[in-house]
């Protein structure tokens, strides 16, 4: 056993000294040692409560033979970071959660790893460390937030960025608005829509690394400290067998996550995290071939901020097992690739169904032919961008207008609540990438004043940086390269014609292609075109080593 590195020998009398100056006996050291890398914090809602959850885990292990060892790793949450410098540091933070879970796991030898987190950046970051490390894992997320309701309506946090549009367009009070914020998250748990949280919490069951259930059962439901037990126990099976992320991590199993990923109608963000998480455990994986599978999936459920639906009627439908048996039927996924059920995906969502054809629709009937994520290329966008098409208004899928230009969030956010948008225009964001953010800020607060104001089907919104899973309406980010490394998006001017067509993945600057390469040469020889943001700490660690959405912004080693 790996463990054997701290306790076995006379060499290591002096390290089971330290053992036991935490109570821990001899008959202890003897079984596998479990490493719990839990996210607790008291600041996010979705990870508030895993201490508890921990403690079900632990007795999981305990119950299977293990000997379980807790210890955290940071979280940021996203909405309490939205609008503000503090969103700078949440998709950065993803590396120092791959990091600080590689740091601990190295240093103290364990034998088989549970990872604990729930919200947006800590699951794809836990995934890189499990893919990095490679020792037997697990992954259990924190569950699903409730949806909150006023009257006969269920809300979400997505209903309280837009209400402030509303608000500020004279569509609410702000009484209206009180009501709707006392009320729109009820409880914990990663909030309660097909945002990125629950998309990659969702993803994370269909690339194999969480048990059936990990994406949507709610985190107050006995059955999620039910699940709980169940992967310490399972951990343990993993370990015996010495079964391994990177076996169960196969280019198959993404593109069955992928798969899955289009028929929920997830987040843009997934397409960031599926390619960082691809590249830890050595998978080449594109964006060609992620709209390959786009344009082949058909998109089966609606989920908030698409539809009305949330998470937690998506687990009563059957979850994210019923949406891979209603794949599987059909012939989209590789139904031999192994899960940590140690089982292949065949055997363990055998005795699952789809329980409510309303919310998870037949491969024969589906919302789209087409996932509900698409990679759009042409000049503005030579690497790449992404929307999440099912949440596009169908006035929107193709469009034309001038661009209305601005080289930050602020200055957008600014002139939408300010009226100065329009009808048709589209609004361009930029210097807001991996590196020129830095940290590649999510726009939530600009799309959602638009929605809230009325404007998301006649508004398009362009950026280097990226989107909340909570957006919906025609937002395009990830643009790549990013204005920072001179890309196109740098040179766009004011009243530039820009041309969208989301059905023939294209996103052009309709300019000569002269006109374009003068524009690019005076970019690059002019730096005072550039936003200059002044960095220090992390964030300029950060910046220097970051690579574009395109690649998943990973870093440059």
């Amino acid at each position: 056993m790996n463990s054997h590195k701290v306790t076995k020998g006379i060499e290591r009398a002096p390290h089971r000294a330290l053992f036991k100056s935490m109570g821990i006996t001899d008959e202890e050291l003897e079984r596998p040692l479990i490493g719990i890398v839990n996210s607790f914090s008291e600041i996010v809602p979705g990870h508030k409560h895993l201490r508890q959850l921990a403690e079900e885990v632990k007795a999981g292990i305990r119950m299977a033979g293990g000997t379980p060892f807790e210890f955290n790793t940071i979280v940021v949450c996203d909405g309490i970071a939205m609008n503000h410098t503090g969103m700078q540091y949440s998709l950065a933070s993803r590396e120092l959660i791959t990091d600080s879970a590689e740091t601990v796991v190295n240093a103290h030898q364990f034998d088989g790893l549970v990872f604990m987190p729930n919200c947006d950046k800590v699951v794809p970051g836990m995934l890189m460390a499990a893919a990095r490390i490679n020792l037997p894992s697990i992954v259990l997320s924190g569950g699903a937030m409730l949806a909150g309701q006023v009257g006969e309506n269920f809300i979400d946090l997505a209903t309280m960025f837009e209400a402030v549009g509303a608000v500020k367009a004279g569509k609410m009070t702000e009484q209206e608005l009180h009501v709707l914020e006392e009320n729109a998250c009820p409880g914990g748990g990663s909030c309660s829509g097909m945002f990125t949280a629950n998309s990659m919490n969702c993803l994370t069951e269909a690339l194999g690394m969480g048990l059936p259930g990990n994406g949507t059962i709610p985190a107050v439901m006995a059955a999620r400290n039910r699940l709980a037990k169940y992967a310490g126990m399972k951990i343990m099976e993993l370990v015996k067998e010495d079964l391994r992320p990177r076996e169960i991590m196969t280019k198959e199993a993404f593109e069955n996550a992928l798969k899955v990923d289009m028929a929920l109608g997830g987040s843009s963000n997934t397409i960031l995290h599926v390619l960082a998480i691809a590249h830890e455990a050595g998978v080449v994986l594109t964006l060609d071939e992620i709209n390959q599978i786009a344009a082949k999936t058909p998109q089966l459920c609606k989920l908030s901020p698409a539809g009305s639906n949330h998470v937690e009627v998506l687990d009563r439908a059957g979850g994210v097992s019923a949406v891979m048996k209603e794949l599987m039927e059909h012939g989209f996924l590789h139904k031999d690739a192994i899960t940590v059920a140690n089982k292949t995906l065949e055997e363990t969502i055998a005795q699952s169904s789809v329980k409510d054809r309303r919310v998870i629709r037949p491969v024969e009937d589906p919302y789209s032919s087409t996932g509900g994520l698409a990679i759009l290329f042409g000049n503005l966008a030579p690497d790449g961008a992404v929307v999440k098409q099912g949440a596009v208004a169908k006035e929107m899928l193709v469009h034309q207008g001038p661009a209305r230009v601005f080289n930050s969030e602020e200055e957008a956010v600014s002139a939408i609540l300010g009226g100065n948008i329009h009808n048709g225009d589209v609004v361009v964001i930029r210097y807001e990438g991996p590196k020129g953010g830095p940290g590649m800020r999510e726009m939530l607060t600009p799309t959602s004043a638009l929605a809230g104001m009325g404007l998301d089907s006649s508004v398009a919104l362009i950026t280097d940086g990226r989107f909340s899973g909570a957006t919906r309406g025609a937002s395009i980010g990830h643009v790549s390269p990013e204005a920072a490394e001179f890309g196109p998006i740098g040179a766009v001017k004011e009243g530039d014609i820009i041309d969208i067509d989301i059905p023939n993945r294209k996103l052009q600057l309709l300019i000569k292609v002269e006109e374009l390469e003068q524009r690019l040469a005076f970019l690059k020889e002019d730096s005072t075109q550039q936003a200059k943001r002044e960095l220090t700490g992390y964030l300029k660690r950060y910046s220097k080593m970051v690579t574009s959405a395109n690649t998943g912004a990973v870093w440059r080693y």
